[in-house]
């Protein structure tokens, strides 16, 4: 996740941005920068590629008495690591300055424009169109807030944007677009803050305010204002947080299950970073260390797994028949070395390992080195276990997950097993480009379809409500989305203690039709992916057999209206990613029925995040 800090007020803003941007180290960054800004109205910007270290030494001495700056760390996702593409963001002029977490989807036909009068962009970045939109608005006459409103109603996608100007030196203006890239305004004496993550802020400030989609702030030294898309005033009051470290990681929400379900969009923008190239359209995986001569000579790929990581490699499948043409199976880490499976050098294995220590999978890698087969892990540690046994390791780079059960790690290693059947299929030369590009621009928008999905949780927690009480669920899906039934199942069960199953749904006639009555509720998975006739037949013999039905469509498709008890219609993405939304209502529909029953959400009983013995 890309870190983004603001200070305006009457102290020295360079090192309060620097210390703010070492604060959000941990998210992860491959560049970064600073703006500052005196009130001599002289824009200060250094940029580097690397790590902080690196900004520290180029600014050394140099550092003016600014009295606002912004600053930011930067996963690449528009543009290679470089200092050209690192943030802040200029406009020609140098007028005004920008840094940004998101992908700005439009980002293409808005530099065009730009092209035609003969402007000429410094990166090869999305935001800095940003910058000269926002330039764009303010030589039209309007300040840098009206400026900012204007711009967010230009740009596709979900974003967080921070931004200075260097004719108002003591204004910030923030805005969030889209329910992904979370901002937070600290508030102190005389001074703000602005920044992506609250932890950064406590040293400052206890008193803060969240952005909602849609709001802009105006930060100034003595004040803050807020605005919606629309201008219309919107009031805030500030609230107290905790100086405790771990209350401060929390947030506004009441459990890291539910605050990392939200981090999604966040989280998924994180995997795409670096991989998704959007212009040609491609995905590039940098030293992947498999030849090319030796991806073309793989004969089969093998994906292995344990509980969420299981389901995620099972999707995994799906992507690399599809895209690759490469026959795969997926297997349950523990069983599969004990069924003496047949392995050769044309085998590829690809484990699942969100915490790269779980002793099944790590067994399993073990059997397959033995074998001579190349591996690639998919995985959120560095330096762990699989990483060392494996040829490659592709980071899902989702951050920390603090509750047991697994959320954005899932939707993580889904984007990086795409990439990768992407990648195979483009180098086997059996991926039709046009449909590997297609693929590249639908991965990109997933994003702020996460973050359109998240929305839908006062319909969720409504449906929530209504089924809290019952003792049995059944969760149904066909294709790709059978993996989610497992997964919506497996969520249940893990937090709130329900039994549940999940089932491909053509296995109903074969046996779990029998329990179907009015006190066995089906979660059924109906979206528009060239399967939902057959999702509807089904549903139809539930109601038949007096089955309550909870059904997830796509948005616009009313044919299950009047027909299941309850709808939810999530937004269209490509059908090969709709398991990236459809995993966000399994989880948030399992964390309201587990409030709804008092359960500990986060360390649900029994469990352990990383299992270690056998």
């Amino acid at each position: 996740m890309c870190g983004i800090i603001g200070y305006t007020g009457r102290r020295p803003a360079g090192p309060i941005v620097i210390e703010g941007l070492k604060r959000l180290e941990y998210r992860g960054y491959d560049s970064a920068g600073i703006a500052l800004l005196d009130r001599g109205h002289e824009l200060y910007v250094v940029k580097v590629a690397g790590k902080l270290d690196n900004l520290d030494a180029r600014i050394e001495g140099t550092m003016p008495p600014a009295v606002s700056g912004i600053g930011h760390t930067r996963w690449a996702t528009h543009g290679v690591p470089s200092e050209a593409n690192a943030h802040p963001m200029l406009d020609p002029s140098g007028r005004v300055a920008v840094v940004h977490n998101g992908i700005v989807e439009n980002f293409e036909a808005l530099r065009e424009r730009f092209y035609e009068r003969g402007e000429r962009f410094a990166s090869d970045t999305d935001t800095e169109v940003i910058a000269h939109l926002l330039a764009e608005q303010l030589a039209a006459g309007v300040d840098l807030a009206e400026a900012m409103r204007l711009v967010t109603h230009e740009l596709a996608g979900a974003h967080a944007i921070l931004a200075i100007c260097r004719d108002e030196p003591d204004r910030l203006v923030a805005a969030r677009v889209g329910n992904a890239g979370g901002l937070v305004i600290g508030y102190g004496e005389g001074e703000h803050f602005v920044s992506s993550d609250l932890a950064a802020l406590l040293p400052h400030t206890s008193r803060v305010a969240f952005l909602d989609p849609g709001e802009i702030a105006d930060v100034r030294a003595e004040s803050v204002r807020y605005v919606d898309a629309a201008g219309r005033p919107v009031d805030k009051t500030p609230e107290l947080q905790p100086y405790d470290p771990v209350a401060a990681v929390k947030g506004r929400y009441k459990h890291f299950m539910l605050k990392e379900i939200h981090e999604q969009p966040d989280a998924v923008l994180d995997a795409l970073r670096g991989r998704y190239v959007p212009d040609p359209p491609r995905v590039e995986l940098e030293r992947f260390p498999l030849a090319p001569e030796r991806i073309r000579a793989l004969r089969r790929v093998v994906l292995v797994g344990m509980g969420t990581s299981l389901h995620a490699a099972m999707v995994g499948r799906h992507y690399i028949e599809r895209l690759a043409r490469i026959p795969a199976e997926a297997d349950n880490a523990a069983e599969f070395r004990y069924r003496a499976p047949v392995l050769d050098a044309q085998t590829l294995v690809i484990s699942v390992a969100q915490s790269g220590e779980t002793v099944d999978t790590l067994s399993a890698m073990d059997e397959a080195r033995r074998a001579g087969c190349p591996q690639v892990t998919i995985c959120n540690t560095p330096g762990s276990q699989a990483t060392r046994v494996a040829d490659a390791a592709l980071f899902i780079r989702v951050g920390p997950e603090i509750a047991v059960a697994s959320t954005k790690t899932l939707a993580g290693s889904m984007v990086v097993l795409h990439a990768l059947a992407l990648y195979l299929g483009r180098v086997r030369g059996t991926l039709d480009p046009a449909r590997g590009a297609a693929q590249v621009e639908a991965a990109l928008h997933l994003p702020s379809a996460i973050g359109e999905t998240l929305l839908l949780e006062p319909r969720i927690e409504q449906v929530a409500t209504r089924f809290a009480h019952y003792a049995d669920f059944l969760y149904l899906g066909r294709g790709v989305s059978y993996p989610m039934a497992l997964e919506g199942a497996l969520k249940l069960k893990e937090v709130a203690y329900i039994h549940a199953e999940g089932y491909p749904a053509a296995e109903m006639k074969h046996g779990p039709i029998a329990l179907i009555d009015e006190r066995m509720p089906t979660v059924a998975i109906a979206l528009d992916d060239g399967l939902r006739d057959k999702m509807r037949s089904t549903i139809e013999e539930l109601k038949a057999r007096r089955g309550p039905v909870i059904a997830l469509v796509t948005e616009g498709d009313h044919s299950l209206d009047g027909v299941a008890d309850e709808v939810i219609a999530l937004p269209r993405v490509d059908p090969l990613l709709t398991p990236l939304v459809t995993v966000v209502v399994m989880q948030l529909l399992a964390y309201h029925i587990a409030v709804q029953r008092g359960c500990d959400v986060d360390q649900p009983r029994n469990l352990a995040k990383t299992v270690t013995v056998e």
